[in-house]
């Protein structure tokens, strides 16, 4: 692990930087920030903060001294994806896991000033290291709100998820690295969510109880508190193609290094080695974990996006690589 000082010169960057897209929640319960190159954003920094807010919503990252930054790659349909999670200890990173619509009071810690006095309900969906509420300024609508306080939001028969879906108010996500609020609108239940700040609430994955997803990999005993993605080196901010960028490419490779896990770095540079002398697959033992033989996957992408396929590269692919995933390109996921 770094030092404090590097670790929040890293984030600083990332927060500042438009083609970085952010997550905070649990598994089932998730709150997103991105923003256009070209929209107008506010930047803000405490003493052991900083935060970035536009017309659409807005972050807040706050340094915690063991907080743990890890970053991964994982594939997706057919490329791959990188993030770096901000993590606490488990026994560090409990928040207060309400089971029931909660009135909060005042949101004194919003990032405008114009919203701290609204009236926050914390939604009572349980998760083990993020409150996720919603921020109401409508006092017709929190009365609404207020009969159904003490009810499980899903709780059949229960109006209070029809209030909030009719109202769409600010949804506020916190956990204790920081953070997000989106104001956006609530799509239509069978409308696509909205380009840059936006919430997704699952109640079919959240009965899972899981704090994060099996394809993330995350070390033991540390929780991920929020996750960003920095720029990519064949997607921009928007999810939109864009040819190899090899700077992009470069810049989370560093990242890597200094903050994934080691064996799977050096595994990493194994491969390249071997598939750069022409090497049979099988030189590289590849371990039995899951994660190790993402790894590997990543790194075969990544080496075709850069520079082609060769005959080398394509026996590694066909060692390692689902027979449907060569025979034909297929969309990517957001965030894998």
């Amino acid at each position: 692990m770094s030092d404090v000082t590097q670790d929040i010169d890293l984030l600083t960057r990332q927060i500042c930087d438009h083609e970085t897209n952010w997550s905070l929640g649990t598994f089932g319960a998730i709150a997103e920030f991105a923003r256009e190159p070209d929209e107008a954003v506010v930047v803000s920094r405490g003493d052991a903060s900083i935060a970035v807010v536009t017309a659409r919503g807005g972050i807040r990252i706050e340094w915690q001294k063991d907080m743990r930054l890890f970053a991964s790659e994982t594939t997706t349909r057919d490329s791959w994806n990188h993030r770096i999670a901000l993590c606490l200890r488990t026994t560090r990173c409990g928040m207060n896991r309400r089971t029931v619509l909660t009135e909060l009071g005042n949101d004194s810690e919003a990032l405008q000033e114009r919203d701290r006095a609204a009236t926050l309900f914390d939604l009572g969906l349980g998760a083990l290291q993020a409150d996720l509420c919603v921020r109401v300024t409508d006092p017709h609508v929190a009365a609404e709100l207020r009969p159904h306080v003490g009810r499980a939001l899903f709780e059949p028969g229960n109006p209070a998820m029809a209030v909030i879906l009719a109202a769409s108010p600010h949804r506020v996500f916190v956990s204790r690295v920081g953070r997000i609020e989106v104001f956006q609108p609530i799509p239509a239940a069978n409308g696509e969510s909205p380009k840059g700040p936006h919430t997704h609430v699952l109640p079919k994955l959240l009965r899972h109880q899981r704090t994060h997803s099996a394809t993330e990999a995350v070390p033991d005993g540390w929780i991920p508190c929020a996750d960003l993605y920095p720029a990519h080196a064949v997607r921009d901010g928007c999810g939109n193609r864009r040819s190899f960028d090899v700077l992009r490419h470069a810049a989370f490779q560093s990242i890597l290094q200094d903050y994934g896990d080691p064996e799977f770095y050096a595994l990493k540079q194994r491969v390249i080695a071997s598939v750069a002398a022409g090497d049979h697959p099988t030189v590289v033992r590849t371990p039995s974990d899951r994660f190790a033989r993402t790894i590997v996957r990543v790194t075969l992408r990544q080496l075709e996006a850069a520079n082609g396929v060769s005959p080398s590269l394509t026996s590694w692919l066909a060692a390692h690589e689902p027979a449907d995933r060569l025979g034909g390109e297929e969309p990517d996921s957001d965030h894998g």
